[in-house]
């Protein structure tokens, strides 16, 4: 049955969300409908609520990190079923198509990420609506409503005792960053790490640094407020490009005897990326690049520098797959390896959606908490 429920409108963009009673359909085959718990902020839905250079998608209901419990399921649903703790992600995992049956890739055919789609891939329909007019949908997830409908490849299935107002988080930016790092760079202990962009994403790969035992942490960013509460997440020394007349590369070259050993690129600027591969150290080291370019961006750098065995790599949602693997990072958290509270710097009422936005816009803090109830 329809249910209706308090969310949060993007009606036009870059303007103020709109508190709404919004109709939530019934979920259909192989889709849940889940009662969202906790959601935060991510840079994403700030990026595609001020809709520069992307095609207008409104009304919409925006919103992808966070935690709920199923409500109900379609048919179909096997693995999932009512009271099941889970966070929404706004990829998949069909388990059927090649992506996802390959060990190296989480890229699934049916369910990757599509910024453009605002609607359920079932039946190209929206499961929201107000006086029978649709409401698009964000990312398959759009946590900014107190229940909403998810295909069941883009939930994971989660420890029943995890705190839902801690691992909300681990359903986007922090399992980019720390599994970038964790799975992709795979630094070995005692080795140095570079991190270019010390926001959300940057800090949880700095974390997967500091637990894969890396004796050096660099930190790369031009905001110098950064630097202090960077420490906590295992940063050991800091560089500001600002600060230095060369090349950040030559800069963390000299003071690493020749590179570091693995590079962790976390902006989406083209220059910090292309720095990030050209200060590793040559035989070995490895650079990965997280950070989403503008499309018509192109990255520069001589062959030489991959002949000399450099290894530039890519990763999307740090090469987790988010049915199979984000159990596992929630466990990681649970054991005490995984450390998510100093992500949440700030906490607000879902009806002051709006003020996460403003922390967002000023730079403040890392991740705004929206609390649902």
């Amino acid at each position: 049955m329809v249910v209706v429920v308090a969310a949060a409108v993007a009606w036009e963009a870059g303007k103020p969300l709109v508190m709404e009673q919004v109709e939530v359909a019934p979920p259909q085959a192989m889709e849940v409908r889940i009662k969202v718990k906790y959601t935060s902020l991510c840079h994403t839905d700030v990026y595609f609520w001020e809709c520069e250079g992307q095609t207008p998608l409104f009304p919409r209901i925006f919103g992808h990190e966070a935690a709920g419990i199923v409500e109900s399921i379609g048919e179909g649903v096997t693995d999932l079923k009512p009271g099941d703790h889970v966070l929404p992600i706004f990829t998949g995992e069909c388990k059927e198509c090649r992506h996802c049956k390959s060990e190296e890739s989480n890229m699934c055919d049916l369910l990757r990420i599509n910024t453009d789609r605002g609607v359920m891939i079932n039946d190209g329909k929206s499961r929201f609506s107000i006086k029978g007019k649709p409401i698009n949908h964000f990312l398959g997830t759009s946590t900014f409503s107190e229940y909403t409908v998810v295909h069941v490849g883009c939930l994971a299935k989660i420890n029943p005792a995890a705190p839902l107002d801690k691992v909300c988080v681990v359903s986007c930016g922090i399992s980019t960053g720390l599994g970038a790092t964790l799975n992709v760079a795979k630094p070995k202990k005692g080795s140095t790490v570079a991190v270019f962009g010390l926001g959300a994403v940057g800090l949880a790969a700095c974390e997967g640094a500091r637990i894969a035992g890396a004796s050096r942490i660099i930190g790369v960013d031009l905001n110098p407020n950064r630097f202090e509460a960077a420490k906590k997440f295992g940063v050991t020394d800091f560089v500001n490009p600002k600060d230095h007349q060369k090349p950040v590369q030559e800069v963390i070259g000299e003071m690493t005897d020749g590179g570091v050993d693995r590079a962790v690129e976390c902006t989406g600027n083209i220059n910090a990326m292309i720095s990030a591969f050209e200060c590793v150290h040559d035989g070995w080291g490895v650079a990965v690049l997280v950070g989403v370019p503008h499309q018509d961006a192109i990255f520069k750098s001589k062959p030489i520098n991959f002949l000399n065995e450099r290894t530039l790599k890519g990763t999307f949602f740090g090469n987790y797959k988010p049915r199979t693997d984000i159990p596992n990072v929630v466990e990681m958290y649970m054991k005490k390896e995984l450390e998510l509270e100093k992500f949440l710097t700030h906490r607000v009422k879902f009806s002051e959606i709006n003020k996460a936005f403003d922390l967002m816009l000023k730079g403040e803090g890392l991740r705004c908490l929206i609390t649902m109830d």
